[in-house]
């Protein structure tokens, strides 16, 4: 899936991973991003960390995978979760349609993947939310590294009154946005 995308706005986020093929590879099947450039560490003196540039749009790229070599990386543990530094909580990739997301779903289950949160509705409005907020449909996996990586469809957007509309262009009876 090739994506135009607009201009402005959050663009893309890089993550250290601990071995730099696995997770080009993972990104790569599951997903289907496809690695723009791969550089080794200090092949430019001040990037010291190896770096690798996927893309599922038509942009240069949209998730960057940092390997730092000098560093003795270990696994993740439940620990994590509620010791040490603060770190992400998740970052997420939009299907672009509700049937893409099932497909999706469906490549994850035949993958083995295990889903650690959902399927699940985000929203305290809709007829089969959940009671959290967010106005879209998700499931949550962890990539080969413990990052939390979100799947999710149909996100509402929020009108210049401050109201929500649903994906398919409902209004949302109830909420209205905090800031206009």
């Amino acid at each position: 899936m090739t994506v135009k995308r607009k201009n402005g706005g959050f663009h893309h986020i890089a993550i250290e991973v601990a071995n730099m093929e696995k997770s080009i590879a993972f990104y790569r099947d599951l997903l289907g991003l496809r690695l723009t450039e791969q550089h080794e560490a200090s092949e430019v003196p001040q990037i010291p960390v190896a770096l690798a540039f996927l893309r599922s749009s038509d942009e240069h790229h949209d998730l960057v995978l940092a390997h730092n070599p000098s560093k003795k990386y270990r696994e993740r543990t439940p620990e994590d979760d509620t010791e040490g530094l603060p770190g992400f909580h998740h970052f997420a990739f939009q299907m672009e349609s509700r049937e893409a997301w099932l497909a999706q779903l469906d490549k994850v289950n035949k993958l083995g993947i295990e889903i650690v949160r959902g399927p699940v509705v985000h929203s305290p409005w809709h007829p089969r939310g959940e009671g959290s907020w967010g106005e879209n449909e998700s499931f949550y996996i962890f990539d080969p590294d413990g990052h939390r990586v979100e799947m999710f469809c149909d996100m509402a957007t929020i009108e210049t009154d401050g109201a929500y509309v649903d994906a398919y262009g409902a209004k949302i009876d109830g909420p209205t946005a905090v800031e206009i």
